[in-house]
């Protein structure tokens, strides 16, 4: 019972200092909102900031996900240091180079080739002009995760013979007006008749990977797709990993298998590119952080800002009681109560601040959310944001409440009873 009653004792006086200056607050609306409007926009812009971030980062690693965290891309590309010794032409991928890093990549599960070309298309009297056509390898599909939804796949034997089929889309079969099962039909591509041999789905996806309006899409077999355009190149290859923990391993493999085929020297610099989609979530990530720190500091300017507003009026308000804190001396208050009498009345002022500014931040984010933005319909403030809200808050409140607290515990009352 006696360690109880210095506890008890701490809590009354706190309890009884929580509602005296709530009661400050009450008297003086207008001076306490004009003196934690720094709160409250420093308070709202972390709430709206810190949750526009999060939904934009949860968009983007969605997307991310869906485009496939296993993905591997690799593309030819033509550093300085090669300058005038290549051509960008003489640096694209090879078919052999492709098939070589099929044998010997075996951190490798599937590795598709690329081969695009643009080409009008006609059925009976409609003709598309210049319809993106790509050249594919069968393992395009389980890449990509595109199923046939009618009709089958490319074959091996379509590679082989180079054949004269194609794959196309919903959207293809819309343009070009024919029947709903097209499977079957002819079409000409580039003057020559070619028949669909299946029906691919159509997967939307958003513009950062290429989507956006669904548009006619027309594959055919990656060979068919070189003798439709001889002097053409392979755009870029892709590949999906065993296991996305292997990233660096798989980027190791595919150099060095590259980079042995195409005689590079050890001191020469790379004539490719090898892109990982992991790495690609990973640097994502470490921007976001960035801009969360950098956009974080800012805000803490304003809260910053806020902060010296309270101690200004904290100031006042020790000056305008001095006679009150001079009587309560004169009583035998303890100067520890009347520091901490005004240091809860600062921390109030700025969690009172805090708890409006938490709500407009709110209030704007369900107007980001309504934003015809896709990445920004899932804005919503984390738990972490509004607590180091109030956190920083409370902070600001005992930092910046500290001196006037500390100069009206230190005032002598003889001399704050003459105060006028």
């Amino acid at each position: 019972m006696i360690l109880l009653s210095p506890v008890m004792m701490i809590l009354r006086v706190l309890s009884q200092t929580v509602v005296l200056a709530l009661a400050q607050i009450y008297n003086n609306k207008i001076r306490t909102m004009l003196t934690t409007l720094g709160i409250v926009v420093a308070v709202g812009s972390i709430i709206l900031i810190m949750g526009s971030l999060s939904g934009m980062q949860r968009g983007v690693l969605s997307e991310f996900e869906q485009f496939g965290a296993k993905r591997v891309f690799m593309d030819g590309t033509l550093p300085p240091s090669w300058r005038g010794k290549l051509n960008w032409r003489e640096v694209q991928l090879q078919q052999e180079e492709v098939d070589a890093i099929r044998e010997h990549v075996t951190s490798l599960d599937k590795l598709c080739a690329m081969y695009f070309g643009a080409y009008d298309i006609q059925y009976e009297e409609i003709i598309l002009e210049s319809v993106r056509t790509t050249g594919i390898e069968p393992s395009w599909h389980d890449i990509e995760n595109r199923e046939i939804m009618e009709g089958r796949r490319f074959s091996s034997i379509d590679i082989e013979q180079a054949s004269n089929v194609c794959v196309i889309n919903e959207k293809a079969i819309e343009e070009l007006n024919l029947p709903k099962d097209a499977v079957g039909e002819f079409i000409l591509l580039s003057g020559r008749r070619f028949i669909i041999v299946g029906i691919v789905e159509t997967i939307e996806r958003s513009a950062m990977f290429g989507g956006g309006d669904t548009q006619t899409e027309m594959y055919i077999p990656i060979s068919t797709a070189m003798n439709l355009n001889p002097d053409g190149w392979i755009n870029y290859a892709q590949g999906e990993m065993k296991n996305p923990d292997d990233a660096d391993n798989v980027v190791a493999e595919i150099s060095f298998v590259l980079r042995k085929m195409r005689g590079i020297e050890p001191d020469q610099d790379d004539t490719f590119d090898v892109q990982v989609m992991q790495n690609i979530i990973d640097d994502f990530n470490k921007i976001a952080f960035v801009m969360t720190l950098i956009t974080g500091l800012v805000v803490l300017v304003s809260l910053i800002v806020g902060g010296i507003g309270i101690m200004n009026i904290m100031l006042v308000s020790v000056s305008e009681r001095t006679r009150e804190i001079g009587l309560r001396k004169a009583m035998g208050a303890h100067p520890i109560v009347i520091l901490m009498q005004f240091l809860v009345e600062a921390v109030v002022l700025c969690l009172a601040g805090a708890a409006v500014g938490i709500a407009v931040g709110q209030l704007c984010l369900m107007g980001v959310r309504n934003m015809p933005i896709e990445m920004l319909k899932d804005a919503a403030a984390p738990f972490w944001a509004i607590a180091l809200s109030a956190g920083l808050s409370a902070a600001a409140g005992i930092g910046f409440g500290m001196f006037p607290a500390i100069r009206a515990s230190l005032l002598n009352p003889i001399d704050a009873l003459r105060h006028e």
